[in-house]
């Protein structure tokens, strides 16, 4: 009976840590350089890779409330397409405890980079890179 309920227990913590570093749901972007909220992406998962797309962007009165990527390359199909609403990252996939091999675009200068991301506790860790440089924004889990 002892080792059921070890067992049982055992099952129960793993599954608690699987679930604990899925990152599909909606996070809160924070601009690495000046420390504010600047959207809120949902992370979604469509054909064993995973997705994510602007929902919401957190605008000031000065700035542009709609944008579109007007720096996008031309041949992207999410040139001159609105910013909310558009797919900023595609294509990652899960490897352990990270999802790589996809890419993030970044929508104010229209550039595309690899990218990886990876939970710590409740955040969630997105790196943009080219070969060995790198930015790594910390993102937030957002509820309305």
């Amino acid at each position: 009976m002892k080792m059921r309920i070890v067992i049982i227990m055992a099952l129960m913590l793993a599954g608690m840590g699987v679930k604990a570093q899925d990152v599909v749901g909606q996070w809160k972007t924070i601009d690495d350089v000046t420390g504010k909220a600047k959207s809120v992406v949902e992370i979604f998962e469509k054909d064993g890779k995973y997705y994510g797309k602007v929902l919401k962007l957190f605008r000031g009165p000065d700035e542009e409330q709609d944008p579109v990527c007007k720096e996008c390359d031309e041949d992207d199909d999410r040139y001159q397409q609105k910013v909310i609403g558009m797919e900023i990252i595609r294509g990652l996939e899960k490897d352990g405890d990270e999802y790589s091999d996809g890419t993030i675009m970044d929508p104010a200068n229209g550039e595309v980079y690899d990218c990886k991301i990876w939970r710590e506790g409740d955040q969630l860790k997105v790196r943009g890179y080219v070969a060995f440089f790198f930015r790594t924004q910390t993102w937030l889990p957002y509820s309305e």
